[in-house]
């Protein structure tokens, strides 16, 4: 079964004193784009999560956040010393600036300063991260599975969808196949014409040249060989949709087949029901590639 590269997953714990919500997000992209976004005073959770992602999935822009809280966070609340004597002397050298010049400045507040950045340890009580970094990798597998299997779900969807275009590609081609049959007449007809006029002014000519001109017009118009390549492809993308699995790379590549034996038939047709035929083959191939960009 196919994956799409398209899903959302999310989750929530918590390990007192903490509580924490997950996301786990992606999106279609060409190779695997792995952002984290973690609290930064966990040590080791970074690397981590994107070991155990990493292990899990192929391709995509994935974003996991993390967001924290901590229950008792009022009573956790900390001065920092530092930032506070910091702040401190950036006032009294102000204000010492300030009087020197002559300018009044208005009197300095408690809480102002308890309003600037840092001035509160919030990085929790707890100096041993150790079991929290546990308990978050621990809740990270069944996340990843909530996420996988919506991949697959999406997956499945896009996998029905990619098989009635294939059906479509392919009864195109079988339209297109009768086309050429039919129109073999009346080309024949023209390359007999062609062939009359060349052999009235071919006085002196070299008649090995000759045949090599008339058999490049005729190959010019056979287009067996790329109908023949786009059944090929359609069994090509359909075996591949029934392999699975991390697919995506080699759907691309192939989508590019298909529109390029589109584009040589249509240069080829010199038919008009032929082309149109041609041209809803490469719409209906620009639809199945955008589909499968988003297969994992």
């Amino acid at each position: 079964m196919i994956r799409s590269m398209t899903a959302f997953a999310s989750a929530k714990g918590a390990l007192p004193p903490h509580a924490w919500s997950w996301e786990l997000r992606s999106v279609n992209a060409k190779g695997l784009d792995l952002r984290i976004r973690v609290p930064d005073w966990i040590e080791g959770l970074e690397a981590a999560l994107r070991a155990d992602l990493g292990k899990r999935m192929a391709r995509g822009s994935v974003t996991l956040s993390l967001r924290m809280s901590r229950q008792d966070e009022a009573a956790a609340l900390a001065l920092n010393p530092a930032a506070v004597e910091a702040a401190l002397d950036a006032v009294t050298e102000v204000e010492a600036r300030a009087a020197r010049r002559g300018l009044p400045l208005a009197p300095s507040r408690a809480a102002d300063l308890l309003g600037l950045r840092g001035m509160f340890d919030t990085a929790g009580a707890e100096e041993d991260t150790a079991p929290l970094l546990a308990r978050l990798r621990s809740e990270l597998a069944p996340l990843i599975d909530a996420f996988l299997d919506m991949r697959q779900s999406e997956g499945a969807a896009l996998a029905v969808v990619l098989n009635e275009q294939l059906d479509r590609v392919a009864a195109l081609a079988g339209q297109a196949a009768t086309l050429a049959e039919a129109r073999k007449a009346a080309m024949a007809e023209t390359l007999r014409a062609n062939l009359a006029r060349v052999l009235d002014n071919t006085e002196g000519a070299d008649p090995d040249r000759v045949a090599q001109e008339l058999a490049l017009i005729a190959v010019k118009a056979d287009v067996t060989e790329e109908l023949d390549r786009l059944s090929a492809h359609v069994d090509a993308a359909r075996t591949l949709l029934a392999e699975g699995g991390a697919v995506g790379r080699r759907l691309d590549f192939l989508m590019q087949e298909f529109n390029r034996e589109a584009n040589t038939l249509c240069s080829k047709s010199q038919n008009a029901e032929l082309t149109a035929v041609g041209l809803e083959l490469k719409a209906v191939i620009d639809q199945m590639r955008e589909q499968a960009q988003n297969v994992e």
